[in-house]
């Protein structure tokens, strides 16, 4: 939907219509809130497919981390080797169709405040939105992460973070140092590295994984990630915790290439290269930062619900002390599978806070 509404009044407001986002829509209408009246999906994009639709050309499906179905709806692409960048948006965007859900866009959403009488005010560049309870599933895609290092500013040459990245022909021909130890550098590295010379870089040694990440894994990384944001801490890195797994196939191949040589964080940046305190040097024409992301939140200032240590600390997708604001999409929800069950969980909990007594409907 592209319809340019009045400013109205709302149960809910979704912020953000990704995986997180969908999945909430979905869950919402089943615990028995109208499209439209009872919740509204505000989306900043121009298009279906959330960040999908940013990502490289050459990201296959194959190379991807799973994409989980989104609830109700089976994601069965027919070929592993399709660009994600067009069968994930499509994706999306049959799913919006399938459940006639009411996202509104391009609508950027620039604060959110209280206003009396149990309410909030989303605050839009396309008026406003009121309403009683709110889900912020905004990912983290706008939000790059860049880390800050001595003469950054002095270096002749290209930075660019992976949001940036389209293809590795705009590199053939200089030498590029990587840094970053998630997946998207190395599935980067992998890429780069078959038409022009490399170097990786990171904060930390790679954790190898040999094992497959299988659920009991998989859990206590969860737990860990939960054991933060009950704190109210950052959740921090989740590559970190899960580490890289060997046999998947762009790391197979890049270890078997010798591509994954990993070297220790430079010290500075000097304008044709990088240095390290030792006094080795590395000449580079482009630097590549797969730093990473933190979350969009920004908007959620005014509502000052953030703790002393930078995090929300939250108990499931509730806010603690605000059990009208949910994260879906953060911490513990920051994967496809973990966003499906927190917008269940979101929107159970925001029926029993907003429709205390209201029978359950028959499809939920």
């Amino acid at each position: 939907m592209t319809s340019t509404p009045e400013p109205r009044d709302v149960d809910v407001v979704v912020v953000g219509a990704g995986q997180a986002g969908l999945s909430t829509a979905w869950a919402l209408a089943r615990q028995g809130f109208e499209r439209g009246d009872g919740f509204v999906v505000l989306d900043g994009e121009s298009a279906p497919g959330g960040a999908w639709q940013h990502r490289w050309a050459t990201l296959t499906l194959g190379a991807t981390h799973r994409v989980h179905d989104l609830p109700g709806l089976p994601f069965a692409p027919e070929d592993d080797r399709a660009p994600a960048v067009e069968s994930v948006p499509a994706y999306f965007a049959a799913y919006e169709r399938e459940f006639d859900l009411p996202v509104v866009r391009p609508v950027r959403v620039t604060a959110v405040r209280r206003i009396g009488d149990g309410r909030f005010r989303v605050e839009t560049d396309r008026g406003d939105w009121t309403a009683r309870g709110l889900v912020n599933a905004t990912g983290t895609w706008t939000r790059p992460f860049v880390p800050r290092y001595s003469g950054q500013e002095l270096f002749r040459g290209r930075q660019l973070h992976t949001v940036d990245y389209r293809s590795p022909e705009e590199f053939r021909g200089q030498h590029v140092v990587v840094v970053g130890g998630g997946a998207s550098a190395t599935q980067l590295l992998g890429e780069i590295s078959r038409v022009t010379s490399t170097t990786w870089v990171t904060r930390r040694p790679p954790v190898w994984r040999e094992a497959v990440f299988d659920e009991d894994a998989g859990r206590e990384v969860v737990a860990q990630v939960e054991a933060a944001v009950r704190e109210g801490r950052r959740p921090g890195s989740v590559v970190g915790l899960t580490g890289l797994l060997v046999s998947t196939p762009c790391i197979r191949d890049g270890l078997d290439r010798g591509v994954l040589e990993r070297l220790p964080m430079f010290d500075r940046i000097t304008p044709d290269g990088v240095r390290w305190a030792d006094g080795r040097f590395v000449a580079a024409d482009v630097i590549l930062w797969a730093t990473g992301f933190r979350a969009e939140v920004g908007h959620l200032a005014p509502l000052h619900l953030r703790e002393p240590g930078r995090g929300f600390r939250l108990e499931g997708t509730q806010v603690v002390g605000e059990p009208r604001v949910h994260l879906v999409g953060y911490g513990p929800s920051a994967s496809t599978i973990g966003a499906n069950r927190a917008g269940q969980a979101a929107a159970r909990a925001l029926r029993r806070e907003l429709r205390p007594g209201a029978p359950l409907p028959r499809s939920a």
